[in-house]
C-alpha cells in the first residue's frame, strides 16, 4: 500500500510522517536522526579548510587574520570575542581606498565554508566589473561582527561576509553573506544586509551573487544598508548559464 505521506516528503527535507514501532521511532528514523544531529555537531565543531580557500581563490590575493577567541570552545562561549580582531591580526590589514572587501569568516559551520565560500566569491566578483576589490581576508573564529573591524581596517566603503551558518538537522553546510556599507566597529546588526540558505538545495551561488550585487548598487546609490534597504532584485533573470554556475 503507498504511503500516504511520500507526496509531502517530496516536497520537503523536515521530517514528517516517521512512524512509530510502539511508543518510539523506527529504527532507521531513529538512526537518520543520529547521523543528522552528529553531522550537524561535527560543522559547529570541525575547522574549515583555509588552506584549500586560498588555493581555490588564486589569483585573487588572500590575507589570513583571527578574532580574539583562543579555541573553539571559548568560541561558543564567547561571542563578544569572535567578533572583534586579535590585536596582531590588525598589523596585516593595511588602509587604502577599496570599493569592497570579502571576509570569509568559519562561524558555526566549517562545512559551509569549506564547500562553498570560494565558488561563492568568485561568482559575486564577477558581477562587481570596475569595482575595487580587496584582497580576500579569511578569518578564523569570526563572528559577524568581525568583517566590521576588518573594512574598516581596510578602509572598503562595503564589507561582505560570507560566514557558516547555524547548522541543521536537514542542512548542516548553509553559507550565509552579510553585507554592510561604511562598515566600522560597533555597527548594528540592523546596519546590515543579509543573505541566507546558500547550499545545494537551497539558493544557489549565481542567484545569490545577483541579489548581491543589486544590494550592494542600490547601497552605494543611498549610502546605507540595513533595513531601510529592501532587496527587491527582479525574479527569473537567470538563464542557460544559471545551471552551470548553480551549486551542482
Amino acid at each position: 500500500m503507498a504511503d500516504v505521506w511520500d507526496r509531502f516528503r517530496s516536497n520537503t527535507r523536515a521530517r514528517i510522517g516517521l512512524g512509530r514501532a510502539g511508543d518510539a521511532l523506527p529504527t532507521k528514523a531513529s538512526l537518520d536522526f543520529q547521523l543528522a544531529h552528529a553531522r550537524a555537531r561535527d560543522a559547529v565543531h570541525g575547522a574549515a579548510d583555509f588552506a584549500a580557500i586560498e588555493a581555490d581563490l588564486a589569483p585573487h590575493k588572500v590575507l589570513h587574520v583571527a578574532s580574539r577567541v583562543p579555541d573553539r570552545p571559548t568560541y561558543l562561549l564567547r561571542p563578544d570575542l569572535g567578533r572583534r580582531l586579535a590585536p596582531e591580526s590588525l598589523e596585516v590589514l593595511t588602509k587604502d581606498q577599496w570599493d569592497c572587501v570579502f571576509v570569509v569568516a568559519d562561524g558555526l559551520s566549517a562545512s559551509a565554508v569549506s564547500a562553498h565560500a570560494a565558488l561563492m566569491v568568485q561568482a559575486a566578483i564577477k558581477r562587481l566589473a570596475g569595482w575595487r576589490i580587496a584582497p580576500v581576508v579569511l578569518a578564523r573564529q569570526a563572528r559577524v561582527a568581525l568583517g566590521d573591524e576588518v573594512g574598516e581596517a581596510l578602509g572598503a566603503r562595503f564589507s561582505v561576509l560570507l560566514v557558516g551558518e547555524r547548522p541543521g538537522l536537514s542542512v548542516q553546510d548553509s553559507l550565509g553573506i552579510y553585507l554592510t556599507f561604511a562598515p566600522r566597529v560597533g555597527r548594528a546588526d540592523s546596519e546590515r544586509n543579509c543573505i541566507s540558505n546558500i547550499h545545494p538545495h537551497g539558493l544557489s551561488y549565481d542567484e545569490a551573487a545577483h541579489k548581491l550585487a543589486w544590494l550592494m548598487t542600490e547601497a552605494s546609490r543611498i549610502g546605507l544598508t540595513g533595513v531601510s534597504l529592501k532587496e527587491d532584485a527582479a525574479s527569473g533573470h537567470l538563464g542557460t548559464a544559471a545551471a552551470s554556475a548553480a551549486i551542482p
